[in-house]
């Protein structure tokens, strides 16, 4: 069976330039979406332009089922996965108390639930194709403790923890486990219209999403344990690790 790269959340932003960047490697891939996000026409100028094998699947993978019929999917198809890149996820950007049940619930689902059980479904495939690996997709607010981003955080520092204990348990099989923690990138025009707003420092950190994929690929496949796409980033790290926490809680505060 031929080895693929598995991408979920594949059909805007980040998950679509990290599917072109694997595209222009040869690489042949299996692509997931929700349904009527694009993905068909992806899939369609992804295999005409770079003359590999696509496979697109329009799913919730909030749901259980999905996950197992994606995987069902896989085997029937022959498909063996080398790569699994966990991008689909759920943003949010409010008061805790003003969110619904459903909507943190499903987020929770979406960002910690559905990338735990997928590398869980492909790790004998991992095993058959090593060198492999598995990429989940957390951001800088895993790090950063945000109002109006309780619940994205948390899930989002689940997959940094889980992250880094499964590298330390896939390693003795050769299978490579990372973890690429974006700040903000210029995925949708909404977002590219707030991102203008933004002071100069701020602005300075936004990355577009194709820039962002050829960092976070290259470094994914040097085996880098956590990834941290930008210049700006890296320094907004070093400077959150030197500040003293009441400095730091006074800026996050104004949030609010």
């Amino acid at each position: 069976m031929k080895g693929y790269t598995l991408i979920t959340g594949a059909s805007q932003g980040f998950g679509r330039a990290l599917a072109i960047e694997h595209a222009k490697k040869s690489m042949n891939l299996v692509l997931v979406a929700l349904p009527n996000s694009g993905l068909e026409q992806l899939s369609d100028f992804l295999t005409s332009n770079f003359r590999i094998d696509v496979s697109f699947f329009e799913m919730d993978l909030s749901s259980k089922k999905n996950c197992l019929r994606l995987y069902i999917e896989m085997k029937r198809k022959g498909i063996s996965i080398k790569y699994l890149i966990n991008n689909a996820g759920m943003l949010s950007n409010g008061l805790f108390e003003d969110m619904t049940e459903d909507y943190f619930l499903t987020q929770i689902k979406v960002n910690v639930a559905t990338p735990t059980l997928l590398t869980k479904l492909f790790l004998d495939d991992f095993k058959t194709n090593v060198p492999s690996g598995i990429l989940n997709v957390s951001s800088m607010a895993s790090f950063f403790h945000l109002p109006r981003k309780q619940v994205y955080g948390g899930t989002k520092a689940y997959l940094l923890s889980f992250s880094k204990s499964l590298r330390k348990e896939l390693k003795r099989y050769g299978i490579s486990v990372s973890i690429v923690c974006p700040g903000g990138m210029n995925t949708t025009s909404k977002l590219c219209l707030q991102n203008r707003k933004l002071n100069h420092v701020s602005r300075s950190s936004i990355l577009n999403p194709e820039e962002a994929a050829r960092i976070t690929l290259n470094d994914f496949f040097k085996g880098k344990e956590v990834i941290i796409p930008g210049a700006m980033n890296k320094i907004f790290m070093f400077l959150d690790s030197i500040i003293p926490a009441f400095i730091k809680n006074r800026l996050t505060a104004n949030v609010v």
